[in-house]
Order: C-alpha cells, then sequence, then structure tokens
C-alpha cells in the first residue's frame, strides 16, 4: 500500500507539532523516521495511522484520503505500535497478540480457526510462541513491546507503522525486528533514535527537525556530518559498517552548526 502525506501540518495551542510535511511511501518500502527528541515524529505517524486529525492537509492511503474511512477500515489496511503501552487487564500474551485480529471479526462472533492460526503465526514470528500462556504483568518490557508487535503482525495489516519499537529491545531482538521489517513485502515506516541501525535495515530515511521534513533519500544521502552536527547538534562521523552500509560514530556534541566533521573512507 502506497502512503502519503500532502502539506501536513498538526498543531496544539500556541504551537505548530508537524508543520507542512509532504511524503511518499512505496509499497512495500521499508522507510526510516529519524530526528531529535521533539521534532514532530510521533505526531506525524499518529496523523499518518488516522489516530490524530490533521490541522490542515491531508493523508492518503492508495490514492484516497482517509478522512473518508472510518476506523474499522483503517485498521484493517494499517497497525500502530507505539512506543509503550500498558494495562490494567492481565490478559495472556496470546490473547493480546488475538486483539489484532478484532477489525476482522462480528462484534459478538469468537475467535475462528484463521484467527488462531494468524496468532499462531504472529507469535511464531516475534519469538514468543513459548510466552503465550504468559500473563502481561510478567513480562518485561521487551516481551511487552515484542507482543505489541505481534499484535500488529497479526492484523495483516498492509502498511505498519512503529514508533521506536527498538527501546526496549535487547541487541539480539533488535536485530531480529529489524530484519523481519526489512525483509516483509509490507509497507514499513518505523521511528528509530538509532540512525546506524536505521542505515542498515531501511530503504529510505526521512529526517525530521522542529516539525519540518528537512531530509529524504537513501541513508548514504541523509546521514552527512554536517547535517547531524546541525539537527543532532553532534559531532559525528560517517564510516561503513562489515556489510557496506553506512554506520554513524561520535566524537562528542557539536559547537554550533559548523562543528568540525568528516567522512571516513
Amino acid at each position: 500500500m502506497r502512503i502519503a502525506a500532502e502539506k501536513l501540518s498538526w498543531s496544539v495551542p500556541g504551537r505548530t507539532i508537524v508543520d507542512d510535511v509532504t511524503l511518499e511511501i512505496a509499497p512495500g518500502e521499508t522507510v526510516g523516521l529519524i530526528g531529535p527528541n521533539g521534532s514532530g515524529k510521533s505526531s506525524l505517524l499518529r496523523c499518518l495511522a488516522g489516530l490524530r486529525v490533521p490541522t490542515t492537509g491531508t493523508v492518503l492511503y492508495d490514492g484516497e484520503p482517509i478522512r473518508d474511512w472510518d476506523a474499522r477500515r483503517i485498521a484493517r489496511h494499517v497497525a500502530f505500535v507505539e512506543q509503550a503501552t500498558d494495562t490494567d487487564s492481565d490478559l495472556r500474551v496470546a490473547d493480546v497478540v488475538g486483539l489484532g485480529r478484532t477489525p476482522f471479526r462480528d462484534r459478538w462472533r469468537g475467535p475462528g480457526a484463521t484467527d488462531r492460526a494468524v496468532v499462531a503465526a504472529a507469535l511464531a514470528r516475534t519469538g514468543l510462541t513459548e510466552l503465550a500462556g504468559r500473563h502481561w504483568k510478567s513480562l518485561s518490557g521487551g516481551e511487552r513491546q515484542r507482543t505489541h508487535i505481534a499484535r500488529a503482525l497479526a492484523q495483516r495489516p498492509w502498511c505498519i507503522l512503529l514508533d521506536e519499537p527498538t527501546n526496549h529491545l535487547d541487541i539480539k531482538h533488535q536485530l531480529q525486528l529489524m530484519e523481519l521489517l526489512a525483509s516483509t513485502d509490507q509497507t514499513v515506516l518505523v521511528a528509530l533514535h538509532d540512525l546506524s541501525l536505521a542505515a542498515r535495515y531501511c530503504d529510505r530515511l526521512l529526517l525530521m527537525h522542529r516539525g519540518h521534513l528537512v531530509a529524504a533519500g537513501p541513508p548514504s544521502a541523509v546521514l552527512t556530518p554536517a547535517r547531524l552536527a546541525d539537527v543532532f547538534e553532534v559531532d559525528a562521523e560517517i564510516g561503513l559498517d562489515g556489510l557496506g552500509n553506512p554506520a554513524v560514530s561520535y566524537r562528542g556534541t557539536a559547537h554550533g552548526a559548523t562543528a568540525s566533521a568528516r567522512i571516513r573512507p
């Protein structure tokens, strides 16, 4: 599914959080959304997911404005994974993942054979099969995050939007998640803080700064020392990892936009 935003803005009283953003994500692309804290990444994701109504502008799914779609139809096409969520209910892991099937069931009908098979597949893809019977309150932060990712997969959406999904994961599960996202044929937009992780697994990067989309393109084009100094206020080197992908290393904080920075071969 193709996702697009045209001149999208979202404001709260006295402040514009997302400012005149236009973008397009092609079907099957894995795109990383990067930027400092407070740059508007989470708000942009929520607008794209239909969870917030833009102040101005339009969000389109395959060319159709989603303002014409109801919540159930959106949920059948797009899954959204938040940074962190909690619940007072002590559901089992399998039950939480099963919530991803809600848009496809009648209100009074329980899960059928297809629903159970989809949930089992989502648990397997996220390494949670052995935890299916565990209760929510017994889970670690990383296990809860993986459960929410499995719930999103159980929706079998055309597009997955994720807001910093690696925050609570250890290194192994960060890599497994990014490998999963990069290998899927679904359209993926994922907000990330780890710039090297984003460069390794994403086809393109979108860079947000103070509500604006300031750069978009391949990781090697977006991640430059000068841009990292200006946007992130860090003195950085851009090298290559063992697979030839851009890798960011930091020498310290930048002293103004003209901080020394160089590209290492």
